[in-house]
């Protein structure tokens, strides 16, 4: 198997090297006081830009608060160093701490809102802070700020400003850099591509994708608090001005010009950005409006990134370098499928939206082994209820019992985890994301293997992941489409993504599963191969509810079907005896209602 974007990555890797060894020697040997210092401001930001990657690029979450994050950690820097006299083993702790603290306390309000949303409540964060910093006098010094912050002095010994200052704030770099390399890969960054592209995906796998953005949040605000405290002790000043938006749209501008992503693509931006400034000053007056040019240029041109250019450039020029393979698994045990007598039961389910009633008190049972074909016009409420099965919508009265246990209510993951999958109407795949780790991404969420604890150690989860892998391909073995493992959703045809979102939801082996018209835009090979499938999963004890309007699809397979019409069930019992029902051939079959199987 191949992968482009490791290919991208594999070419991109010595150009890199050489740029980062060319830096070097230039800080070392060509340098003047000057060029150190912007170097060592560079440095800073680009600590800053790759917390901030955490949240926009890889939760894709756009806060406003990476800013004010930096502005507190630059004060908790400055109040305790300057006027409690503490040392910098003591301050740059506490300069991460508070600032992930005031995340994690912000996040539960904030990270419930969506889009433009999140970012308003996040740039109020800002706003407090900075009205705070000006006006507690007798802690921050008001709008004067804080002057005589201490430079970097470890056990006794002072890291002079310039080469060694320089030198300290780049290891810092590279560690902060490595480290985010090392958390975000993996599964881990698959679970946050599923989430960046599919929300109801990612849920529907059972993945808490407030949880991850929680994470990323807080990691981000830890990061750009450490930045904020080099800030402030290279520049020996703290004022009001650090927690300001320009350097909340600075960071945003060198995020997107250097690439979401990428560690590399946060060192370019922070580069860049304190670089233009300079290349362009020989303009005098007109230099401003050169430089906005050219970052209008470079996000226009590159909406990637540079990073993201250069790295597309290194797979054009350099082949594809082959994965290792994977080897086929079996799962360590039975899945929750193998279960005789699992009950799904929906009492009195009711859901409206505004003055729109989609279900009026509908009731169906489900049994393991069953399928059960739900069938009714456009309108009549089969995709609600499929919703509110599965915690996507939230019901207005009724009940949803999992053998017994209440589970409506559930958060749509949490549903997911305690055995129901489903699958879309119109896909919820990655399309980036290829085939064998889509299933392996929810062969990993199902087993609680995709954890933080299991990113920072044992070998960043890859062990596990790598089982998760081997037990993937064996199920697409299984259902016939191992040899497209290695493609990209987005390239497969409609009758392979709806095979693969099939095999994406056995992966989490559960005891019921939901398909939401699986035979839709399918030819006739297709619907045949998804109907064997189907029947095969029955007969291995897996219950399924088929929503489906293709008669001659449903009516051979199903063993019996409920008919919807305008929320209510006008009808429930054997194909044959739903073909002849007559209020089902008046409100939806017809008069050539097709003959069940």
């Amino acid at each position: 198997m191949k992968r482009g974007s490791d290919a991208g990555r594999g070419a991109l890797a010595p150009l890199l090297a050489a740029g980062a060894l060319g830096l070097a020697l230039y800080a070392l040997l060509f340098a003047s006081p000057y060029a150190i210092r912007l170097l060592t401001l560079a440095g800073i930001d680009a600590l800053l830009v790759i917390g901030y990657q955490l949240i926009f690029g890889h939760a894709g979450a756009l806060s406003l608060a990476q800013g004010a994050f930096f502005g507190l950690g630059a004060y908790v820097t400055g109040i305790l160093g300057s006027a409690a006299g503490l040392g910098f083993l003591v301050t740059f702790p506490l300069s991460l701490l508070l600032p992930a603290a005031l995340a994690a306390l912000v996040a539960v309000p904030t990270l419930r809102l969506q889009s433009h949303y999140f970012a308003l409540a996040t740039l109020g964060i800002g706003q407090v802070l900075l009205l705070g910093a000006r006006n507690w006098d007798a802690v921050t010094g008001g709008a004067n700020g804080l002057a005589g912050v201490p430079g970097v002095i470890v056990l006794g010994i002072a890291v002079p400003a310039g080469l060694p200052l320089l030198a300290l704030i780049w290891a810092m770099v590279a560690l902060g850099g490595a480290l985010a390399r090392h958390v975000v890969r993996g599964p881990l960054e698959l679970a946050f591509l599923l989430l960046r592209e599919s929300p109801l995906g990612a849920a529907a796998i059972g993945l808490d994708g407030g949880r991850l953005r929680l994470l990323a949040f807080v990691a981000s605000a830890s990061y750009a608090g450490a930045a904020g405290a080099l800030g402030a002790h290279a520049l020996r000043v703290v004022s009001p001005d650090v927690l300001g938006f320009p350097v909340m749209v600075t960071c945003l501008a060198m995020t997107v010009i250097g690439g979401r992503l990428r560690v590399a693509g946060a060192v370019l931006g922070a580069l860049l950005l304190v670089s233009i400034p300079e290349w362009t000053r020989f303009l005098e007056g007109a230099y401003l409006l050169a430089y906005g040019l050219a970052l209008l240029a470079i996000i226009i041109l590159m909406p990637e990134g540079v990073i993201g250019v250069l790295e597309r450039a290194g797979a054009v020029s350099r082949s594809e370098r082959p994965l290792p393979p994977v080897r086929s698994r079996p799962p360590p045990q039975p899945a929750k499928a193998a279960c005789s007598e699992c009950r799904l039961d929906i009492r009195g389910l009711a859901k409206r939206y505004g003055g729109v009633e989609a279900l009026a008190g509908v009731d169906l049972a489900l049994k393991s082994g069953e399928i059960l074909g739900l069938i009714g016009p456009n309108g009549s409420g089969k995709t609600t209820l499929v919703n509110l099965v599965t915690g996507v919508d939230a019901a207005d009265a009724g009940a949803i019992l999992l053998d017994g246990a209440a589970i409506a209510g559930l958060p749509a993951h949490g549903i997911a985890r305690r055995g129901i999958a489903r699958s879309f109407q119109a896909g919820a795949l990655s399309p980036s994301m290829s085939v064998l780790d889509t299933v392996a991404l929810a062969r990993q969420a199902a087993e609680r293997r995709l954890t933080l604890g299991r990113a920072l150690v044992a070998g960043h989860g890859r062990r596990a992941f790598e089982a998760a892998r081997g037990e993937a391909m064996h199920l697409l073995e299984s259902m016939k489409i191992g040899d497209i493992a290695d493609r990209r959703c987005g390239e497969l045809a409609a009758g392979l993504r709806r095979r693969v979102e099939i095999a994406r939801a056995l992966a989490l082996r559960p005891r019921f599963l939901l398909l939401d018209e699986p035979a839709a835009g399918l030819v006739t090979e297709e619907r045949r191969r998804v109907a064997d499938d189907l029947a095969a999963l029955a007969s291995e004890g897996l219950g399924l509810l088929v929503v489906e309007h293709d008669m001659p699809f449903l009516m051979p397979l199903a063993h019996r079907i409920v008919c919807l019409d305008r929320g209510r069930v006008i009808a429930s019992g054997t194909p044959a005896e739903i073909a002849r029902d007559p209020r089902v051939v008046a409100a939806y079959l017809g008069t050539a209602a097709p003959a069940a199987g």
